[in-house]
């Protein structure tokens, strides 16, 4: 075993069955990953706000020199598809709750996306049930009770699971090693691979994960190490894990050979995490010039420009080293609008899975049962018999430049398109805060990457005091006041628990949104501030209350299994 840092200590509220997950050995092996890598989780981590500070002073993304060869050199390759992970043509994107997972693995879906990252919020009690949602699934004992009383279970051939941790970026107040919180990636990757690894091998498929918000390929080489070890720790062979990266931030779109490279053992391909990327982008750029600034958020396309490049790449790319493209969601919810609206919203779906299928991807997600025909049939149209299009081969010519371009688009911000934001933002925030991570709003179903958008607009928005087209500057004043009156709108009628929930909505986005500086994420303050058990939670008062995990003596960091 590798030296830790100390022993892990479980500060959060025992619930039922809780002791099945939570259990000593399982903590033991999160702990041991934790002691070979919390130290350059740190480090990385820490490399991330450097780079965001030259990149808000002037620097330009580019192409990494120091890894040309490897772009260059055409005879490498990714590990074949793993049993299971071959036909992806339609992924559904779900929180991890027993009903969410019936209906997910019933839904004739190829792969269901268990979400315990964007479409959880991370309470405590939410990330271990999640797991043990898993663990039943896993075993094929999960069950739920339908409205009409009647016991829903899974059928065969169920989908394929693949879990999806959390982010590098965050923590997990409620494990502790000699108090400090451990990092939510290790303890969501380590509860669920110790318990579940022998008996999905046992099932006939493996260990698969989706990988979150990476920003570099020295990121996902901290990720294939930290697989090596869980591997070789419970005598599991090399190469059953695999793990498909979203490619959701800008720096990663400017290092996917490398990030493929990096895990080429253990991969899977590719994703487009496109909400999350134009979040990226204008958090990425939000203290440079005003050719940065987006305008209203549903202006923006995979027609617009620094869209259209970076999902051009990801086929390329993927493709060139034998591997699955995945395209983003459809996030329509078409079970809540009448039948006309539903067909429309269906026939929009099917369009922009065929546009998804042409231009080369291998599948797509979805968010909605509803919708999983629709996918498969747009692909069929277009793959015919085929499972895949990973040997297809496309020239695509492009250059750092148009990774970033607006080129062409009217970047015009309205008042309505402020509204919009606030509006959505508060919505989403005050399901939230009350423990509920996938939320429909409009019809369509809502993750934490819509507030991500929402809030970090506002702010650039603001530091840029961006004119509207209706002729007044982005203010503080003018935010205050769309700010009152869609609160005012919201809470109309409410009692005083869900009025609250407003306020709690409406403190976090005034931080996120109206602040002095720009935070990363959302979630790292809301989080500590209302989703931890009440005796953990804290008001925070400067950024580095936020980095508690990251308190590592990075001297006594392993650094097992690095890649050269």
């Amino acid at each position: 075993m590798c030296e830790t840092h100390g022993t892990p200590t479980v500060r959060g509220e025992m619930h039922p069955r809780f002791d099945e997950i939570v259990t000593p050995e399982a903590l033991a092996f999160v702990a041991t990953l934790d002691g070979a890598f919390a130290g350059r989780r740190a480090e990385l981590l820490a490399e991330r706000r450097h780079r965001s500070k030259e990149i808000s002073a002037g620097a330009d993304l580019d192409f990494l020199p120091e890894t040309a060869s490897i772009r260059a050199d055409p005879t490498w390759k990714v590990a074949a598809p793993a049993p299971g992970l071959a036909d992806r043509r339609c992924e559904l994107v779900a929180p991890a709750t027993p009903k969410m997972a019936v209906h997910a693995l019933n839904s004739g879906a190829k792969v269901w996306l268990a979400d315990l990252e964007d479409a959880t919020a991370p309470s405590w009690r939410n990330i271990v049930d999640g797991q043990i949602t898993l663990y039943d699934a896993i075993r094929g004992t999960l069950s739920y009770e339908s409205s009409d009383g009647t016991e829903q279970t899974i059928g065969e051939n169920p989908a394929t699971i693949v879990m999806r941790p959390r982010g590098w970026h965050l923590c997990e107040k409620h494990v502790t090693i000699d108090g400090r919180p451990i990092s939510a990636s290790l303890f969501d990757f380590g509860i669920y691979f110790f318990h579940n690894a022998r008996k999905l091998i046992e099932n006939g498929a493996g260990p698969y994960f989706y990988l979150p918000k990476i920003e570099s390929h020295l990121e996902a080489r901290l990720w294939n190490d930290v697989f090596v070890l869980a591997q070789d720790q419970l005598g599991i062979p090399q190469g059953t894990v695999r793990a498909t990266v979203l490619i959701e931030t800008v720096p990663a779109a400017f290092e996917m050979d490398e990030i493929l490279y990096e895990l080429r053992t253990h991969c899977s391909g590719l994703a487009d995490g496109r909400w999350d990327y134009m979040f990226s982008y204008v958090r990425t750029f939000a203290h440079r010039g005003n050719e940065f600034v987006l305008p209203d958020r549903d202006k923006i396309t995979m027609t617009t420009p620094f869209m259209r490049a970076y999902t051009k790449l990801l086929v390329a790319t993927c493709h060139k080293r034998w591997t699955h493209a995945i395209a983003g969601p459809a996030a329509v919810n078409p079970t809540r609008q009448d039948e006309e609206s539903r067909h429309r919203a269906l026939a929009q779906v099917r369009a922009e899975k065929e546009r998804e299928a042409a231009e080369g991807f291998d599948g797509s997600w979805v968010a909605h049962p509803a919708v999983v025909e629709t996918c498969l049939a747009a692909f069929r149209s277009v793959l015919g018999d085929r499972i895949d299009q990973r040997s297809l081969r496309q020239a695509v010519d492009v250059n750092a430049r148009d990774l970033v371009s607006l080129d062409g688009t009217v970047q015009t911000i309205s008042l309505q398109g402020v509204r919009t934001n606030v509006s959505v933002a508060l919505r989403y925030l005050a399901s939230w805060v009350a423990g509920r991570g996938a939320v429909a709003i409009d019809n369509l179903m809502e993750d934490a990457a819509t507030v991500e958008i929402s809030r970090a607009q506002l702010w650039q928005w603001l530091y840029h005091q961006s004119q509207l087209a209706e002729g007044p500057q982005v203010t503080r004043e003018l935010l205050d006041r769309v700010i009152d009156e869609e609160m005012a709108k919201l809470t109309r009628g409410l009692d005083d628990e869900a009025t609250g929930r407003y306020q709690a909505a409406r403190e976090v986005l005034e931080f996120v949104a109206l602040a002095d500086y720009l935070p990363g994420f959302f979630t790292n303050y809301a989080y500590v501030r209302y989703l931890t058990d009440q005796a953990l939670r804290m008001n925070p008062t400067s950024r580095e209350d936020l980095r508690q995990s990251e308190h590592v003596d990075t001297s006594a960091s392993a650094t097992a299994g690095a890649v050269a």
